[in-house]
């Protein structure tokens, strides 16, 4: 690692900004799952769900608090290490970011505070009408960030004047179509990795055999959104890639490890290739003939440019320069999140297969198995951040602004400190919500209150001895 102010922000952002991201996906996700349960709770007049509902709210309540401090240390950023970025782009970002905080941060931590605190003092149907609203604000949260990162890849309606960009049409940046793909994506990877969260915890309660009629219900509806999340992740990854062809096709030639345009009539598709920037070329490359060509163009005669065509036009176009992104993180974390998704598809299709069998509930080893399953959509989402962010190097704003042409002139010095500052802030709030969350999922629900009201209460009169409380 080259121990600059360049190199040290961009791993300082790109660190802080994956630790935010263990909190946004879960925090959309989960605020869905617990409106539908509360949902069926409502419908069926169930104070059982209803409890149900409350368990899980109080480990998304946990996860949301956790999520929005690490939110905020994200925009100070902009300001500290990229002043630079921050002046360029500082008019179209302007909009997109000061409506998150306007429609969806006060949205979701208003109502999420009423929803909590209004159980028993508002109107049933009120109540729920509050949890649909944060979900809806966690949505609208996350599509404004979306719509702002969007903008650096694919930059529309905007303007270059006295060296910064002025939005022309706030209409086209919101309807950027790369935004509306990678909020298509994140939010059905959201609902991923909260519904294996809610699986991992319904099975290990199951197992110990607590609340089964509930925690079965439990099991049941985050298995439905597991399954359709999948399904959503694997559809706008799809889309995903083949719009990066047309829109960011070094990006596109980086995850494919593709470095010549094809010679013959089709695309092959690399399974395992071993990339080499420093000579612009794969070492190995095992591939599968046509794949490439039906994976990006849907046909079996269409041919991407490959990275060495494409970095002799970009030359021509912006100057001397190396364009080529680091080919080999790029590649593997590609893999790793299609790997992944795989994974957890084949997981819920297993558990859509138990169920039909009526043995889901009693399937030891899928039990087992899903306590390691809320680990593998973060991990997706990280390695799909890696691919997104690394691929389109060594552009800040594609096309625009260059990295190395954005970053703050800070002394090295600085930029370490608050690096280390920044870790060690993160890792205990980290720690801590991974702490709280499996300290509580763990313990589980209290009894209704029905069973604390049947006991007697204790007779402290001479001569009599105290009935014990339950547990006591």
């Amino acid at each position: 690692m080259d121990f600059s102010t360049l190199e040290l922000s961009r791993f300082q952002f790109a660190t802080t900004s994956i630790f935010h991201f263990f909190f946004v996906p879960f925090t959309v996700g989960f605020a869905v799952f617990i409106a539908l349960l509360q949902t069926l709770a409502f419908v069926r007049k169930s104070d059982d769900l209803e409890r149900l509902t409350r368990f899980f709210g109080h480990l998304f309540f946990i996860n949301f608090v956790v999520g929005v401090v690490t939110g905020i240390v994200q925009e100070f950023q902009f300001g500290m290490n990229w002043q630079v970025f921050s002046n360029f782009v500082g008019n179209i970002f302007g909009v997109p970011l000061a409506l998150e905080v306007l429609m969806a941060f006060f949205l979701e931590s208003t109502f999420l505070g009423l929803w909590w605190f209004g159980k028993d003092r508002l109107p049933s149907w009120l109540n729920l009408s509050f949890i649909w609203l944060v979900a809806i604000g966690t949505a609208i949260s996350a599509f404004w960030i979306i719509i702002a990162n969007a903008w650096m890849q694919h930059p529309v309606g905007y303007e270059i004047l006295n060296g910064q960009a002025v939005l022309t049409s706030f209409w086209a940046v919101m309807t950027n179509p790369k935004g509306w793909q990678w909020f298509s994506h994140i939010f059905a990877g959201g609902l991923t990795v909260a519904a294996f969260f809610v699986m991992a915890v319904s099975g290990y309660h199951l197992r110990r055999k607590h609340e089964i009629p509930l925690f079965k219900t439990g099991l049941h509806l985050a298995l439905v959104l597991a399954t359709l999340g999948s399904l959503g992740v694997v559809a706008s990854g799809h889309i995903q890639g083949q719009s990066a062809v047309r829109d960011q096709p070094m990006k596109y030639a980086a995850f494919s490890a593709l470095w010549d345009t094809p010679e013959g009539g089709s695309m092959p598709e690399s399974l395992i290739a071993l990339p080499s920037n420093a000579q612009n070329r794969n070492l190995f490359s095992l591939e599968v003939p046509y794949l490439g060509s039906f994976l990006a163009f849907d046909n079996l005669y269409q041919k991407a440019q490959g990275m060495n065509e494409l970095q002799a036009e970009m030359v021509k176009m912006y100057g001397p320069g190396n364009y080529i992104p680091p080919v080999w993180p790029v590649y593997w974390a590609f893999r790793i999140m299609v790997g992944l998704g795989g994974i957890m598809l084949l997981t819920a299709l297993w558990g859509l297969w138990l169920w039909r069998k009526g043995k889901l509930e009693t399937a030891k080893g899928y039990l087992i198995f899903l306590l390691i399953m809320p680990l593998v959509p973060h991990l997706a989402n990280f390695s799909g951040f890696v691919t997104t962010e690394i691929g389109r190097q060594p552009w800040v704003v594609q096309g625009l602004l260059l990295t190395k042409d954005a970053v703050s002139p800070l002394p090295v010095a600085y930029v370490i400190a608050s690096l280390v500052a920044f870790w060690i802030i993160y890792l205990l709030l980290i720690g801590l919500d991974v702490f709280l969350l499996t300290r509580t999922a763990r313990a589980g629900m209290h009894p209704p209150d029905t069973e604390l009201a049947s006991v007697p209460a204790p007779d402290y009169t001479l001569g009599s001895d105290p009935v014990k409380l339950k547990g006591s």
